[in-house]
């Protein structure tokens, strides 16, 4: 099958978004925390996630176009602090919850049933049921004038995950945490290793 640029404009809209966020294969798929001035804490989820950097931690994630009200990005321009929390098989149902649009005077952890916690420092709430999650602060935004959507960038400011996941090497075993993937809009998937290769050399 071929599917060219003139098909893609043809197609119906939904189809083109499961397409196009089918196409960069499976993506981490995490809850963003954030908490508004007024103090109604929110999660909705993002997969379109990525490190930008080690030195410093930088972590970027991209929001749709604010054409309406977008609880996340407002919350994060606001209070400059937002948490990623990976997902995993027991809390799935309730992430994809998240995805509904509630009005913004509704949590979404009351409205699916996760549960808040909150670090020294930290505006931004964690999920208590979450085995691995972060707390970024803001570093940037980058508009992406093709489609309005923005590059959100922020630091890594407090990292929490168990005991067992945290590798010799600083890597993260998502397996054992039990991380899970996504595509498209309604996919997820359970991640397991093929392999793990030396430092290439040239």
């Amino acid at each position: 099958m071929i599917i060219n640029a003139a098909d893609i404009d043809a197609m119906e809209h939904l189809k083109r978004v499961q397409l196009a966020t089918s196409l960069p294969g499976a993506k981490p798929i995490c809850l963003v925390g954030t908490k508004s001035l007024t103090g109604i804490t929110n999660l909705a989820p993002f997969s379109s996630i990525t490190h930008l950097g080690s030195n410093p931690m930088l972590i970027g994630m991209v929001t749709r176009p604010d054409t309406v009200d977008r609880h996340t990005l407002r919350n994060i321009l606001d209070t400059k602090s937002w948490t990623l929390n990976h997902v995993h098989e027991d809390i799935l149902k309730q992430a994809h919850q998240c995805s509904a649009r509630y009005p913004a005077e509704t949590s979404e952890f009351t409205a699916v049933g996760l549960n808040e916690e909150f670090h020294p420092d930290i505006i931004a709430p964690f999920i208590k049921e979450s085995r691995v999650r972060y707390a970024l602060s803001l570093e940037d935004i980058v508009d992406i004038k093709a489609n309005n959507t923005k590059l959100v960038i922020g630091r890594v400011q407090l990292i929490e995950l168990p005991d067992a996941s945290f590798q010799s090497d600083g890597g993260i075993d998502l397996i054992e945490s039990g991380t899970l993937a996504s595509t498209a809009l309604d996919t997820y998937f359970s991640i397991s290793k093929v392999a793990q290769l030396p430092y290439a050399k040239s």
